[in-house]
């Protein structure tokens, strides 16, 4: 085949390429209007066919489909109203309830309005990464849909902290904004220091955050997961907490840090260790990121892709170690517990376990945008069944059977 051929072919194959990718997202635009005139019309019709419809799309564009729904609050307003015994003190602030959407949905600061419309009680933004980057190769997202589980290798992919900076700016600025944002940080995949990358975060964010997390616990980024160790950790750790205390502003912004669901107990006891001291402590844990481990999921060919599980596999393992850290601890640091909530109930077994908070994220592309307000209507239901008066009465009061020595 001459040049000139050869040219023609390429573009030829380009222009296809082009019209597919409008007609996947055109198609899954046109699906996500009607998915949320049905919900405002009816839930049942939306979960029976919209959701179903909207998983036809590759997962990557469906995520960005729902980040634009709640970026133009096209997403329908929650319905549900907050039973008191949700409400629950958050760091010195006071939460409507507990349940907040984690990190890695809405990864630049789009959406936070219109999550904030579903009826969450806290929204975490990020991760965020100093500099843009594209993360890593696509595919890279995959759901698992007989186990409703979800890998992802995405590797931070990030506007980068000026991006998420400008709209956090504006936000604070509109006077009928109250919701509470966290900004989960990260570092960049190709950065010489690492603890730099971090440090520059809390600089950025401290003055517009209501709280920072610390993530060294993501699979997709090489090397980052090490910094869980216990002397990268007191290091990072110390320099984090030399950073906020310096801030002009907000200043006593609540630190987080987000564990690996994939440490051991030995793993675990060094970084009780770590955070107990004075210049490294943290005001909270995020338990727990994805995991590497492909345990509980059936035979799917999909499982052999690398990156992190997220869903359902994942709930006993993160139950497991939310109790594990609030007995280590002697429940004196709060926790948001995450991994594989996808009902009132369980998110009940790790508040008992000894969360205090709850985040979702995969449950939510499975059931739709009406599980925020089904799991809020069951946990109160539950608090009250179980002689309970609030969220807080019921933290840790069963961890110790969650404890694998039981």
């Amino acid at each position: 085949m001459d040049q000139d051929h050869l040219k023609n072919a390429k573009k030829a194959t380009r222009r296809v390429g082009r019209l597919r990718s409008l007609g996947i997202v055109t198609v899954g635009a046109a699906a996500l209007m009607a998915g949320m005139t049905a919900y405002k019309q009816q839930d049942q019709l939306f979960r029976t066919f919209v959701m179903p419809a909207v998983r036809l799309l590759p997962a990557e564009t469906s995520h960005q489909l729902a980040v634009l729904a709640c970026k133009y609050r096209l997403c329908p307003v929650s319905q549900y109203h907050d039973d008191q015994n949700l409400q629950t003190p958050f760091f010195g602030r006071m939460l409507s309830n507990p349940i907040g959407i984690a990190a890695g949905f809405d990864k630049n600061a789009e959406a936070v309005n219109g999550l904030q419309d579903l009826g969450f009680g806290f929204i975490e933004v990020g991760t965020v990464t100093p500099a843009a980057q594209e993360g890593n190769p696509k595919p890279r997202v995959f759901r698992l849909t007989d186990d409703k589980a979800i890998i992802n290798r995405y590797g931070f992919n990030s506007e980068g902290h000026q991006a998420v900076l400008q709209r956090l700016r504006l936000l604070r600025k509109k006077e009928n904004f109250n919701g509470v944002v966290g900004v989960n940080l990260g570092r960049n995949k190709t950065t010489m220091s690492p603890i730099a990358d971090y440090v520059q975060g809390v600089r950025i964010f401290g003055p517009v955050a209501d709280y920072l997390v610390i993530n060294v616990s993501s699979p997709n980024t090489k090397g980052l997961r090490d910094m869980q160790s216990k002397e990268k950790l007191r290091e990072l750790l110390e320099q984090v907490n030399d950073t906020k205390n310096s801030l002009d502003k907000n200043k006593n912004v609540p630190i987080l840090l987000k564990l690996s669901p994939d440490l051991s107990l030995d793993d675990m006891k060094d970084i009780v260790w770590v955070i107990k001291r004075k210049k490294s402590s943290v005001d909270g844990l995020i338990v727990s990121n994805t995991t590497v481990s492909r345990e509980n999921i059936g035979n799917n060919k999909l499982a052999e892709e690398t990156g992190g599980l997220s869903g359902p596999p994942l709930k006993a393992r993160s139950t497991e170690m939310i109790a594990q850290m609030y007995q280590l601890t002697d429940g004196k640091i709060p926790i948001i517990g995450v991994g594989g909530v996808a009902s009132g109930y369980d998110a009940y077994e790790k508040i008992e376990a000894g969360a205090s908070y709850i985040q979702i994220y995969t449950s939510l592309v499975y059931e739709g945008p009406a599980l925020v307000d089904d799991i809020k209507a069951e946990l109160s239901a539950l608090i009250t069944r179980l002689g309970h008066n609030n969220v807080a009465d019921v933290v840790g009061t069963n961890s110790k059977f969650y404890l694998p020595n039981k």
